[in-house]
């Protein structure tokens, strides 16, 4: 293991509560900087977030769910089994502080505040998930790909022009092109898309899964720690963070992080985040293994907004956003939409066999994560709340976090993701 000079006093041991894309880019850049460091969490690899995105590093992702108009529209979307949002009805009176909050964000400020921050942490995600990846043998999973979005007319081409306005502004490189043009790089759509905008300096990952595990064993490799817990509770004593309390018995360390993602509530408003609105904000996908056709690249279809993207021996269609408690079952008709948005789209298309699954994005009131030290104990920090594009986040957060730990110094503005703005 490797020992960095450092700002900081000594080198700890720190305890990661959370072992998804964000604890485990934490847990990688803490061992380069010399700490010891344990993970714990279920280790339920297909419920994790992390396994089941869309697998597109996102670097321009930088518009929220909650934009202008939001509030009017939503109402006629969730009633509507063609439009990709739900709401598990009996979930709602639990639902509405959060939504309050969350639709009173819907505002063009609010829009341009979030992109600003998020260009930052988003922009070289590509080149973040190399620096994570070197030398741990994850390295084969990340391809640099052009993410696009494909319009089915020029009207709502037109329409979308202000995000491409927005993200051109943030320094991103969008190349415009015709169906026909497209359907000459990709025959997988032929005739499909009336215009076709390609983002430039994205990335993809093949197979999130297993990238994911291919880091857990380096990290293991090199001394890493890791513990199959269900947390229950953290312990504090002292204004400090004695131990994670789970159902294996306590877990002590010097420092904590807490990165658990949809489930980061409880433990988080111990740690000072008292007004934290969190809620699971849930995504589906379906795979269709031994395609007769594979895409090239990654493509948002803007008219259902799903995304398909190119795995390692099938293809994966991952969207919609569905709101419900993160302990919920799995609903039939998210799937169902995104299996009759998928026939639509490619009618020809066969496939060996089809798989599903459901995944829970932690999603804060303003969309922004939560990335900093905590309120109430000096050695905490958290990371969590990246709601889309936790893949895409995740190790630029794991990196800012060992330098939050190692007391490294930073020139970033980092105040859109603090914490103590739920204090």
């Amino acid at each position: 293991m490797s020992h960095n000079i450092y700002r900081g006093d000594v080198l700890v041991h720190v305890v990661i509560a959370g072992a998804g894309i964000v604890g485990v880019s934490s847990a990688i850049w803490l061992q380069r900087a010399g700490h010891s460091v344990t993970l714990v969490d279920r280790m339920e690899y297909l419920t994790r977030t992390s396994f089941g995105n869309a697998g597109v590093l996102a670097a321009g992702a930088l518009i929220p769910v909650s934009v202008p108009g939001l509030l009017k529209k939503a109402p006629k979307m969730l009633f509507n089994r063609n439009e990709p949002l739900f709401l598990q009805w009996a979930y709602l009176p639990q639902l509405l502080p959060f939504l309050a909050k969350y639709l009173s964000f819907a505002r063009m400020d609010h829009v341009q505040h979030y992109a600003k921050h998020m260009s930052y942490l988003l922009g070289d995600t590509h080149a973040q998930h190399q620096s994570l990846a070197a030398g741990t043998g994850a390295e084969r999973f990340i391809s640099d790909d052009d993410f696009c979005f494909g319009y089915g007319t020029k009207d709502s081409f037109t329409s979308d022009g202000w995000t491409r306005d927005l993200r051109r502004a943030h320094g991103f490189e969008i190349e415009e092109l015709d169906g026909a043009e497209f359907a000459e790089r990709d025959p997988m759509y032929p005739d499909q898309f009336a215009k076709v905008a390609c983002y430039k300096n994205h990335g993809r990952i093949s197979d999130p899964g297993a990238y994911l595990e291919a880091l857990l064993e380096h990290f293991q490799s090199e001394g890493g720690q890791m513990v199959a817990a269900q947390i229950e509770d953290i312990e504090m004593q002292d204004g400090q963070c004695r131990a994670l309390i789970t159902d294996q018995g306590r877990i002590s360390g010097d420092h904590l992080i807490l990165a658990m993602g949809a489930w980061s509530g409880p433990v988080a408003k111990k740690l000072g985040i008292k007004k934290i609105a969190l809620e699971s904000e849930r995504g589906y996908h379906i795979e269709l293994h031994a395609p007769s056709m594979m895409p090239k690249a990654p493509m948002m279809v803007a008219a259902g907004k799903f995304v398909v993207t190119p795995m390692e021996g099938r293809i994966r269609c991952a969207g919609v956003v569905e709101f419900a408690s993160a302990d919920a079952p799995a609903q039939e008709a998210p799937i169902a939409l995104v299996k009759r948005q998928v026939k639509a789209l490619f009618p020809d298309l066969t496939y060996d066999h089809l798989t599903e699954w459901m995944g829970r994005r932690p999603a804060t009131s303003d969309s922004l994560p939560v990335i900093g030290p905590a309120t109430t104990c000096g050695n905490a920090h958290i990371a969590f709340g990246h709601q889309h594009v936790g893949l895409t986040g995740g190790p630029k957060t794991g990196r800012l976090i060992a330098d939050m730990v190692s007391n490294t110094l930073s020139n970033a503005d980092l105040s859109a993701f603090d914490p103590a703005r739920y204090q």
